[in-house]
């Protein structure tokens, strides 16, 4: 059974920081991009990074460049976002997923559950 399990979401002060872990199953994550995507009550989803199939090429949402970064560890078969300098707006449910390429706004083909991740003093 494919499956991708997200985890390391929780509450942090700003300008906390967060690693957030995408652990896959049943398949093998480096034949796939991945990507990372957020989710606010009441706004759209938003593409925040992602990684090429040969972890060659990456993407970040221009609100989390040079906070983010998205990370590969084959061996675990698990896609990593570290999250620094955490924003109260960077508060919502992330999810990881596969997608076919690595744009943000390519819609995903598989996702995971979510993790919520809430910014607040």
């Amino acid at each position: 059974q494919l499956q991708l399990v997200e985890s390391g979401g929780g509450l942090v002060q700003p300008g906390g920081s967060l690693r957030l872990s995408c652990a896959a199953s049943g398949f093998t994550l480096n034949y796939y991009a991945i990507g990372w995507f957020r989710q606010a009550p009441g706004k759209e989803r938003e593409g925040v990074s992602c990684l090429s199939r040969n972890g060659g090429t990456t993407n970040y949402a221009d609100s989390v460049k040079g906070r983010f970064t998205i990370s590969r560890d084959n061996a675990k078969n698990t896609v990593y976002l570290q999250m620094n300098s955490l924003k109260p707006e960077d508060t919502a449910v992330y999810y990881c997923a596969v997608i076919s390429l690595c744009m943000l706004s390519i819609e995903p083909n598989y996702w995971g559950q979510g993790t919520q991740v809430t910014v607040s003093s």
